[in-house]
């Protein structure tokens, strides 16, 4: 399916790497929140930096599949999603009647600064 997908951000093998990503994201312990963050690049292997590009993609693939494996991978995805709705803070600022997608509960989250840590800005 990825194979032959025309969809510029679906390529062989980014089923695995979007759900390592969002894992990783998801998976150091404590309660303390994240913060996801812009990708510095666009194209289709650093945009998955941006944990919200990755559930873009997720989607983009469970939309593909046939309907078993949408099931399969959609209790998986829909997991992740209970947990990053947990891990992350909602945007007070969100202007929801502007939003260039509307509904899409992963990009009404608060943002961090990927550099944050290391003071580099």
């Amino acid at each position: 399916m990825e194979a032959l997908s025309t969809e510029y951000y679906v390529f062989p093998g980014v089923t695995a790497r979007a759900l390592l990503r969002y894992r990783d994201f998801l998976s150091p312990p404590g309660s303390r929140p994240r913060y996801p963050f812009l990708s510095d690049c666009d194209c289709r292997g650093c945009s998955l930096d941006d944990v919200r590009h990755v559930r873009d993609v997720l989607g983009m693939v469970l939309r593909r599949l046939p309907p078993r494996a949408r099931t399969e991978l959609g209790r998986l995805v829909a997991s992740l999603d209970a947990v990053y709705l947990e891990r992350t803070l909602p945007d007070p600022f969100v202007d929801t009647r502007r939003e260039w997608r509307r509904g899409v509960r992963w990009y009404r989250r608060l943002e961090g600064c990927r550099y944050a840590a290391t003071g580099v800005v």
